[in-house]
């Protein structure tokens, strides 16, 4: 089988466990919170020197263990949101009948400091592949950060599945912020912005050389596009949002109706 394939299937798997395994860590009791975000922190520390170390050697390995850290500092970012440690100042659901500038600014309020964690985060990544053989974390890390900005706004405008499932229950009340129902004119734009970009990095797998950093990078981020774009296709498929999770255990079937949530 090529090394391409194996590449692929790799980030398939990684995908699938960190988000499954964020999820099951999200549904937990509270009181398990701190130890999670610990062990998650000690894996975040070992990931930064890995992360700086790859990203100066030229081979495929080096390239798949950059993704891997950069994996690591993302799924850290993301822990520390879906845990309740990292989130905003505003941790209470949408005011009733709010619309207009007064949702956009209490929608911002309730994620506020973890998008400024996330800014910080690219800042690191940045640093740490300055100047580096390849930039594998670094587009990986932005990647992220593009699709996952883009599948919030989508959210926010409108689109039929809203993800609810995927909320613990102590972040409940962000649901409220979601607008359940056809999908916004946002959705067509993102998802041809989305497909664009993975076509992009298909035909640059294609076209690099077999062996180096190169073709395992440009492989990687193809297939974290093509599962950016199944994930945007997931916010308009009558499916549950945790469905290619299932085997990680579900949450309850809806959540409750938060005041001033959009239905």
């Amino acid at each position: 089988m090529p090394e391409t394939v194996w590449i692929a299937l790799y980030v398939l798997a990684a995908w699938w466990v960190a988000t499954g395994g964020i999820l099951v860590l999200g549904r937990r009791a509270p009181a398990t919170f701190r130890a999670s975000l610990a062990a998650a922190t000690v894996l975040l520390i070992l990931a930064i020197p890995v992360l700086y170390v790859a990203s100066r050697s030229d081979t495929m390995a080096a390239s798949c263990l950059a993704f891997a850290a950069t994996l690591v500092i993302w799924g850290w970012l993301e822990m520390s949101f879906l845990l309740g440690a990292i989130v905003g100042p505003r941790r209470a659901a949408c005011s009733p009948g709010a619309v207009g500038w007064p949702r956009l600014r209490e929608a911002l309020g309730a994620i506020l400091y973890h998008e400024l964690a996330t800014i910080v985060g690219a800042l690191l990544v940045a640093a740490l592949t300055w100047q580096a053989s390849h930039q594998t974390g670094l587009w990986t890390y932005l990647l992220l950060w593009g699709m996952r900005i883009s599948a919030k706004l989508n959210l926010y405008c409108g689109v039929p599945n809203t993800g609810e499932p995927m909320l613990p229950p102590h972040l409940r009340y962000l649901a409220s912020f979601f607008r359940r129902g056809p999908a916004s004119a946002l959705f067509p734009l993102s998802l041809l912005g989305a497909s664009a970009v993975c076509a992009m990095l298909l035909i640059a797998a294609w076209a690099a050389p077999a062996t180096g950093a190169a073709s395992a990078q440009f492989t990687l981020l193809a297939t974290l596009a093509c599962l950016a774009v199944f994930e945007h296709f997931m916010l308009v498929l009558p499916m549950r949002a945790d469905a290619p999770w299932s085997f990680w255990g579900r949450s309850p079937r809806s959540l409750p109706a938060q005041p001033g949530q959009r239905r």
